[in-house]
């Protein structure tokens, strides 16, 4: 698997600029580069055509999101990208339909996707700590990013056939972010990718 499509889901709206997206999507291009993966890279406050960003998904081998999570959803220009990009793809290289026949519409929804061999990554970055998810009484009642935000973001992938590979969670971007636990998630990160990646016993083929 060489070719990567980043998507950089760091929205300029409000407070926020983008810029932990922005510095997180070059660590990935950086990764993916220096390993002799192709990249391509798609910022969404940029214009886009639909259809050719389905081009975009088809030659990818993985696709990686690096978003926020904004009021504990992705950033509405994100939302609307997936949702043009992904209308775009029906019935041309990303699904064929929900997966169910009109003689028992019962069974096999979400059956229909067409990109069964590709892989996705989500990296989410946070204003909540990540004690928030994990202690007992704390906000999230020990629920994960991946089982319970993100629940439905895994879902919309599996439905057009895609397999997850585990991401990042980057947490406490606001209140606590020194210099130093930026530069350790660099590391931690990089680290991640990398027994994905390239350590050989655990190389994604």
């Amino acid at each position: 698997m060489k070719n990567i499509f980043i998507i950089n889901g760091g929205q300029n709206f409000a407070h926020s600029g983008g810029a932990f997206n922005k510095t997180l999507t070059g660590w990935t291009a950086d990764f993916f580069t220096s390993n002799d993966f192709d990249v391509r890279i798609f910022n969404i406050n940029d214009e886009f055509d639909a259809m050719a960003e389905v081009e975009n998904f088809k030659w990818a081998d993985i696709i990686v999101y690096n978003t926020p999570i904004w009021w504990f959803q992705v950033p509405n220009r994100l939302k609307k990208y997936i949702d043009d990009v992904f209308t775009a793809g029906h019935q041309n290289g990303m699904y064929a339909s929900d997966g169910r026949s009109r003689k028992n519409p019962a069974i096999n929804y979400g059956t229909g996707g067409l990109m069964q061999s590709k892989k996705y990554i989500v990296n989410s970055t946070w204003n909540a700590p990540d004690t928030a998810f994990t202690l007992p009484g704390e906000f999230f009642n020990e629920t994960s990013v991946d089982d319970g935000i993100l629940f439905g973001f895994h879902h919309m992938n599996a439905f057009v056939g895609m397999t997850k590979i585990q991401g990042f969670h980057f947490h406490d971007l606001e209140k606590n972010a020194t210099e130093e636990r930026i530069e350790n998630y660099r590391k931690e990160y990089t680290k991640h990718l990398d027994s994905i990646f390239v350590t050989e016993e655990n190389l994604v083929k």
